[in-house]
């Protein structure tokens, strides 16, 4: 028993099969191993051993592997997003869905207390035949669960009007979606597999947890999480960004002597995220982008669709004129460490949900290029409401214009701009709120004592239910 007199949880954890779900579910297991508690952590059997150097607590974190089936539709031994393009994740979705037999067995071997999941509509009821807590984690936003189909639904023959409209006692006018993207969120309305589209899969798994967690914290993200605990009538936990402890390791010595010929707070960094992949056309105009800006930046882009290098996409005469001041990589970066070199001092980004964290406990200036639901949202919230950072407008086509980039970048580093002076001093303000140890602390230890308060109900209930009748 715990000091608090509970006693530890054994939680399984079933996140879907991306890496963007596998490692904030694997940060979140850390920390509540930190604490003690027992975590069973189903997986593909093929992506343990690329998850294991992350596991800091291989005595109370076990991987469970998991055998994905082959289904039509899917490349050959695929397990995961990485292989998958997302018109093609339906089939993924369905092929992990036929391993329902297999999680049961996984389950009623390990009897878990509790298991948190996301996109698996049938893990709620599997849960409790088994007297297992079902726990919905969200490791995207609050504000994409507010507006999806989650809260009402969407359709394919909704007016653009009806698909923007903002629900009834929304939290805000403008962490929303324009006209043009509402593709953005009628991907909704796509099929996802097993005969259900993303929205009603997202929402059966929701609907039927006995709480939805959260990976956030009030202090950005309050009034959005408390819409969606309205929306569903049911508990919202709080588990804080569940940020790893920030590495110490040494910056490669490449990174550093390319860097050190620029002044400190002068570079522009840019990544758009492992799932971005330009057309040859618009990786070009990005580049000229950042030519016209004048500044000296590093670029980590992949290279676009039909070219196997960055080099042989370059637009003509670009490495002529930018000299030593632009380097394009098209390999992996250490992007949280490039964040902290000195030297750097705007980062370019898609907003993508792990990047946004990142970048708020960075000190560099913030211009934002999102392309997809959850990140247009993420974008909206830190432009908009936090006021940390600046997006770049897209053209009618939503295309990125060189100006457009250029324009933005310039702005945010104008040390004489008030504008972009009031970005940095409201990102400061949060990075040093975000930054102590105690808020963190204080969410987990919060959260956890919500797990064990849930837990300790159903126990109370079920011995209700067992004891027999007063005898009168």
């Amino acid at each position: 028993m715990g000091k608090s007199g509970y006693s530890k949880l054994h939680i399984a954890m079933f996140p879907w099969v991306a890496y963007g779900h596998f490692i904030p579910f694997l940060h979140l297991s850390n920390k509540l191993a930190h604490k003690g508690h027992q975590i069973s952590f189903i997986l593909p059997k093929g992506v343990q051993p690329k998850l294991e150097n992350m596991n800091q607590y291989p005595n109370l974190i076990q991987f469970v592997p998991l055998v994905i089936p082959h289904v039509d539709g899917l490349p050959p031994g695929a397990e995961t997003t990485s292989v998958v393009p997302l018109n093609q994740q339906k089939y993924l979705a369905f092929s992990v869905d036929q391993t329902r037999d297999q999680v049961e067995g996984i389950l009623g071997a390990l009897k878990p207390d509790m298991v948190f999941y996301d996109f698996w509509f049938w893990i709620p009821d599997l849960a409790r035949q088994l007297g297992i807590q079902p726990i919905f984690y969200v490791v995207v936003s609050s504000m994409i669960m507010s507006l999806g189909s989650n809260i009402r639904t969407l359709t394919k023959e909704m007016t653009v009007e009806e698909v923007t409209k903002l629900p009834p006692d929304y939290p805000s006018s403008t962490v929303k979606f324009k006209a043009e993207e509402a593709a953005a969120l009628l991907f909704e309305a796509e099929d996802f597999g097993s005969g259900l589209s993303f929205g009603e899969r997202i929402r059966t798994a929701v609907s039927g947890s006995d709480a939805i967690a959260f990976r956030t914290c009030r202090e950005t993200e309050g009034p959005f999480c408390d819409y969606v605990a309205r929306g569903f009538g049911k508990p919202v936990l709080l588990s804080g960004p569940c940020l790893p402890e920030t590495k110490t390791q040494q910056l490669d010595e490449k990174w550093v002597s390319w860097l050190s010929q620029f002044e400190p707070g002068s570079v522009v960094f840019c990544s758009l995220g492992s799932q971005s992949v330009l057309q040859k056309d618009e990786f070009q105009e990005l580049l000229l982008g950042f030519e016209l800006c004048g500044l000296p930046f590093l670029l980590a882009l992949k290279p676009p669709q039909g070219c196997s290098t960055v080099e042989e996409a370059l637009p003509e005469g670009f490495q002529d004129r930018v000299g030593g001041r632009g380097l394009v990589y098209g390999g992996w970066v250490p992007q949280e460490q490039l964040l902290h070199h000195p030297n750097i001092g705007c980062f370019v980004n898609h907003c993508g949900y792990g990047t946004m964290w990142e970048f708020l406990l960075s000190d560099c200036q913030v211009v934002l290029i999102p392309e997809i639901g959850d990140q247009i949202l993420n974008t909206r919230l830190m432009a908009n409401e936090l006021k940390i950072g600046v997006e770049v407008e897209r053209g009618k086509n939503r295309e990125v214009p060189k100006e457009s980039l250029s324009e933005a970048i310039k702005f945010v580093m104008d040390k004489d701009n008030e504008t972009a002076n009031m970005m940095k001093r409201n990102h400061a303000k949060l990075k040093q709120m975000l930054s102590n140890r105690d808020l963190q602390e204080g969410y987990i230890n919060n959260f956890i004592q919500a797990l064990q308060d849930l837990s300790n109900r159903k126990s109370k209930l079920q011995n209700k239910m067992n004891k027999p009748d007063d005898v009168w």
